[in-house]
């Protein structure tokens, strides 16, 4: 694996426009902690300070940023330097390659069909009807239940759990302690038997192409039809999506957020952590929603949506929504009656 990359290697290989000395990096760092073997970066104008100190070898920042430095400064001129330092750290840090094998301790049932070129590490359980695609890495103590498919280069991280019947696209990653495919929270109340009953579920989970899914984060089964995860999605860790949820493509959600089943969020949102979904709700595409936001019905128009709401009686709390919702109309109300009333003058008892 190549250790040390010249500037000009890098920008031959990424773009972006190289100025200054043809200097070599082999690690990335943090402005204030970087080393001349260093390339670091310059997004917010804020941190010019620690940029212009910085020893650094390589800096990459903005063409608006790049006249503050001396012709003698390495920099790699990009349009966005955040996303090109991310370009940047996966060409020092590439994804390890599959080491083709079987650990003899795995236990894989005789019609499973795996890639030649596939790494199954210590401890895997693999079932009956299998499907893993070329070059996949299923690391140790992960369990891939019957009829489950993979497709290519997908990175199963130690102790991921796939339920029968789950389907991964190309080159999604799942965290240690994933669970996808448990079974939806479906029951219904039994009221002879005073108990519940259980639901079968019947759906599955399909997960799309490029999806990134954070550890100890899980995924519930259909109870007809499929948990649907689009291409590109990126989930953090210890969120909980329901049976039946659907979630379009390149959608990012922070960790400890929980939707419930049957809604359908768009594609490109941005979810903040802890944010709450009721369910059978539909938000639309690009929408982004605040961290802590409890979102309790549709939203049909993209926009930064969030709130916050001190802890109260259910009672109280049902009381105040119902004038929160008119609380802007009051407002202009009572600005219009201000208006109309004759002007006081102060006296002791009302001055601050």
């Amino acid at each position: 694996m190549k250790t040390s990359w010249l500037l000009s290697e890098i920008t031959a290989t990424l773009g972006g426009e190289g100025r200054g000395a043809d200097v070599a990096v082999s690690r990335l760092s943090a402005l204030a902690a970087a080393a001349s073997g260093d390339i670091s970066f310059l997004s917010n104008p804020k941190f010019k300070a620690d940029a212009l100190a910085s020893p650094a070898g390589i800096l990459i920042v903005s063409p608006k940023m790049a006249a503050e430095f001396t012709a003698a400064r390495s920099l790699i001129v990009a349009d966005d330097p955040y996303l090109y330092f991310a370009r940047v750290a996966r060409l020092l840090h590439p994804l390890q390659a599959a080491l083709p094998g079987i650990h003899p301790t795995a236990v894989v049932d005789a019609s499973a069909c795996i890639a030649p070129d596939c790494e199954i590490g210590a401890h895997v359980v693999i079932g009956a009807n299998v499907v893993i695609g070329a070059g996949c890495r299923v690391l140790a103590g992960c369990v891939i239940e019957n009829d489950c498919v993979l497709g290519e280069a997908c990175l199963l991280h130690p102790r991921v759990t796939l339920y029968a019947a789950c389907r991964l696209g190309n080159r999604v990653v799942l965290h240690s302690g994933c669970v996808i495919g448990a079974d939806g929270f479906g029951n219904a109340w039994d009221k002879q038997n005073r108990c519940w009953y259980k639901i079968v579920q019947m759906g599955a989970v399909q997960i799309g192409d490029d999806a990134e899914i954070g550890a100890n984060t899980t995924i519930d089964r259909g109870a007809l039809a499929d948990t649907e995860i689009g291409h590109g999605v990126r989930i953090d860790n210890l969120v909980q999506i329901a049976h039946n949820v659907k979630i379009g493509a390149h959608t990012a959600i922070a960790a400890c957020v929980g939707i419930a089943g049957s809604t359908e969020i768009g594609a490109y949102c941005i979810i903040g952590g802890a944010a709450m979904f009721v369910g059978h709700i539909h938000i639309a595409d690009h929408t982004v929603i605040g961290g802590g936001t409890l979102v309790s019905h549709s939203i049909k128009e993209a926009g930064h949506y969030a709130s916050s709401y001190p802890l109260q009686q259910h009672k109280d709390w049902v009381r105040n929504a119902v004038h929160l919702r008119h609380l802007n109309e009051w407002h202009k109300k009572i600005k219009k009656l201000a208006r109309a009333l004759p002007e006081t003058p102060n006296t002791p008892d009302t001055q601050e």
